[in-house]
């Protein structure tokens, strides 16, 4: 079996581990980045880049490259509920630099951030490698057992850090209790054909009763989520392709005929949502971020945003203790102390949304327009600081590792 050693090992090469391993190698930790796939190409994952990450581009001098990728700039948010329009967030109010939302596939993200990593001599990417079990010294994790295209491989580390997702191998390792704030939906995400001529400035969530689609633009497709009842799959799945279709159309006519884009059900993908957080984020050793350590609702598309914001903050903690070579526990909860209050309220605000909107919309209620989003048409002001809300998140995270 290979022996490796490292300053901080990051199980999983997402958003959260890829800004991670950038930071910290930028800072001057040697870092081993486990992605336990053989690349990036996973579609239908979050791709919303809002402006708190674009902001933490621009910090580390990447933006202006970044921005080079395809990619659509958004300024404004709006949904139509029922009859209604509303216009929820004016990013052009916002009083930095990056006044937009960028989507981009998420792979595209994960590909540039990997190679500007790649440039710091402590940064280690290992593809297809993939956290099997935990070192153990004493009542510490010392490190990780993975598996890799060379064979099982011991990587002993200062710091173990879990970006592994939702369904975290690193945290189910090390016993960390998950707390269930539960979820009534699930989503399923498809491309569907769009047109030059179509409004670049449409709403990108449309509700009508019993029904939700949202749609992002994309170039040439639109990548549509269409949101069901929790476990409500299946009998989408029973119903068949063509009652799938006419479904999408009734809730946007403007997708009748492209809805022919769709070949069978295996073009159409599940993301079943769940909304949950750890109550302790670390151990001795070790540390979870991102979705590993609070799985987001689709509502806001802030997951992605959230996760990096994670990233920030453990870097600005960590990054002296990593490089003295000793992390105490005092300073893993310091992280969690910084990162779990913006979580709650996120959460928390998801939550409303799901159980007093999308949840009666789903079970067949006709959707309103809720007072706040009447009062955000009648005073624009307001956009701006939704749109502040959204976009920069409950706390934004200044990026404070140095350059070493």
């Amino acid at each position: 079996m290979t022996e490796l050693a490292t300053g901080c090992c990051i199980a999983g090469g997402g958003p959260a581990g890829m800004m991670l391993g950038y930071l910290l190698a930028r800072a001057g930790v040697d870092v081993i980045v486990l992605e336990k796939h053989a690349d990036f190409l996973r579609d239908f994952r979050g791709d919303t880049v809002h402006p708190s990450t674009l902001e933490v581009m621009r910090q580390l001098g990447l933006l202006d490259e970044f921005l080079q990728r395809p990619h659509q700039e958004v300024q404004r948010l709006a949904a139509q509920i029922g009859d209604d329009v509303i216009h929820a967030a004016d990013f052009s109010r916002l009083s930095i630099p990056t006044k937009f939302m960028a989507l981009m596939p998420q792979w595209d993200f994960l590909n540039f951030l990997s190679g500007k990593a790649k440039v710091f001599k402590g940064f280690h990417l290992i593809m297809q490698g993939e956290a099997t079990g935990l070192i153990r010294d004493g009542d510490r994790i010392a490190g990780v057992t993975a598996k890799t295209p060379d064979g099982e491989v011991n990587i002993a580390a200062t710091l173990v850090v879990g970006c592994d997702g939702r369904s975290s191998t690193v945290r189910d390792l090390a016993g960390l209790k998950v707390e269930d704030l539960g979820a009534p939906m699930d989503v399923l995400w498809m491309r569907l054909p769009r047109h030059p001529e179509d409004d670049a400035a449409a709403p990108l969530g449309h509700a009508t009763a019993g029904g939700m689609l949202v749609m992002i633009p994309r170039g040439d497709y639109f990548q549509c989520g269409f949101v069901v009842k929790k476990g409500g799959a299946d009998e989408i799945k029973a119903k068949g392709l063509e009652a799938f279709k006419r479904s999408i159309e009734a809730i946007e006519p403007m997708m009748h005929g492209r809805t022919d884009a769709l070949k069978t059900l295996d073009d159409v993908k599940l993301l079943t949502v769940s909304v949950d957080r750890l109550t302790t984020w670390c151990a001795p050793g070790l540390l979870c971020i991102g979705d590993a350590a609070h799985a987001m609702s689709p509502v806001g598309g802030v997951g992605i945003n959230l996760a990096i914001q994670d990233a920030v903050a453990t870097a600005n903690l960590l990054y002296g203790p990593l490089r003295a070579g000793h992390v105490s526990l005092e300073d893993l909860q310091a992280v969690q102390k910084r990162r779990e209050w913006p979580t709650k309220v996120t959460q928390g605000v998801q939550i409303f949304v799901q159980k007093r909107a999308i949840a009666p919309t789903l079970a067949g209620a006709e959707p309103r327009a809720p007072w706040l989003a009447e009062l955000l048409n009648a005073l624009p002001p307001l956009q701006g600081l939704f749109a502040r809300a959204v976009g920069m998140g409950a706390r934004f995270e200044k990026v404070r590792s140095p350059a070493a």
